[in-house]
């Protein structure tokens, strides 16, 4: 149990940031497993293109690394030029 009122404010906080960034994670998994699972290349270019800024938002936001978007983005991106 927190000891100081501080402490129980970061206790109430990092619960609903890691909520938060719970979801953000879950929903980018999400939309990368519908990119990779896309055969029509004209569809999948435009859905990379939200994808990929979903990405960069996140790692704005810090909820992935900067490293992990472009690796992830780089991903995609040979996945799509692939169709």
């Amino acid at each position: 149990m927190p000891q100081h009122k501080s402490a129980e404010k970061r206790a109430r906080q990092n619960v609903k940031r890691r909520a938060r960034n719970r979801y953000h994670k879950v929903r980018m998994r999400t939309m990368v497993k519908t990119l990779e699972s896309m055969e029509d290349k004209a569809q999948a270019t435009t859905f990379l293109n939200e994808v990929k800024a979903y990405l960069d938002r996140l790692a704005t936001k810090r909820v992935i690394t900067r490293n992990r978007a472009a690796h992830t983005k780089s991903h995609l991106e040979k996945l799509v030029n692939a169709l």
